[in-house]
């Protein structure tokens, strides 16, 4: 059986096809424009792949209330174009097949759970630090959603005590996001954030603010396993500057080995690499099928 999979992200749309076991057996990228020409490419991709089920991880916000009428729409992105368009329904016109449908940090989170780094656990925490910072949570089994989805990037966080910027977020400023994501860093200090050495003081600012929001996470939803990834990301160094700080807010209030002796196996990066957002498409297509 072949499940189609769309990565929708803010800078560029990942498709694929995979298998049941998760294996991703082809996919193609291409940049994230105008909705209609980005989906038409989308479409055009799937034509002859005679996929079971399309399962998309979108950008957000998006309407994952199946009673809504606006299921399925992307909702109130600043992104150009993309504001209330009907994303599933324009796929649906071409495509008669299950669909699955979330964040596309939800998506990572849960394949995670199902292939990745959390593979085994109930529950993991999974942060994308791109080119915005987005969250999806999978407790106790399955996908968290609420009142809509889960919103953690933009979460307010204390300011570090030498920072004077602004913040780059269009809606909150200084929030986690405005703060932390790629354009917040090349906005801050003048050129991208994989331009600065190791040692510059963005780094310490940088492990500061997502240090903040994990501190937060793990005490409100106590996760079994939290993983970062993202552009932002693939510093490497930052992994034992945010470990550090995260066991400094703590200050061992939770008392559990896994952060006070083994925290380098709890905040991590995705064990599925770069893959885990279309990998996550690929299971939300599964579950579809599955609840047919």
């Amino acid at each position: 059986m072949r499940i189609g999979a769309i990565e929708a992200g803010g800078t560029k749309f990942v498709c694929g096809v995979g298998s049941e076991e998760g294996i991703i057996e082809d996919s193609v990228s291409f940049p994230t424009r105008h909705p209609e020409e980005t989906l038409e490419q989308a479409i055009s991709y799937f034509q002859d792949k005679q996929v079971k089920a399309i399962g998309v991880g979108s950008f957000g916000p998006i309407d994952i209330d199946p009673a809504s009428s606006t299921y399925g729409y992307v909702t109130t992105t600043p992104k150009p174009g993309w504001a209330n368009y009907d994303f599933i329904g324009r796929l649906k016109r071409e495509f008669a097949v299950p669909y699955g449908w979330d964040t596309d940090v939800n998506a990572a989170a849960l394949a995670e759970a199902k292939w990745g780094a959390a593979k085994g656990l109930d529950s993991c925490v999974y942060y994308t630090i791109g080119t915005g910072v987005g969250v999806g949570v999978y407790a106790e089994g399955r996908l968290v959603h609420g009142l809509v989805h889960p919103e953690g990037g933009h979460v307010l966080v204390r300011r570090h005590p030498k920072d004077t910027f602004a913040g780059h977020c269009p809606f909150h400023g200084d929030c986690l996001e405005g703060m932390a994501a790629g354009p917040a860093l090349e906005a801050r200090w003048k050129v991208k954030g994989h331009e600065l050495a190791e040692g510059h003081p963005a780094w310490e600012m940088e492990a500061y603010y997502i240090a903040q929001a994990v501190t937060s996470t793990i005490l409100m939803l106590s996760p079994k396993k939290v993983i970062l990834g993202g552009g932002v990301m693939q510093q490497a160094h930052l992994f034992k500057m945010i470990r550090s700080e995260v066991q400094r807010n703590l200050n061992g209030y939770v008392s559990s080995d896994t952060i006070l002796k083994q925290i380098d196996t709890y905040i991590v990066p995705p064990g599925l690499g770069s893959k885990a957002g279309l990998a996550g498409a690929l299971a939300l297509g599964l579950e579809a099928v599955q609840a047919k």
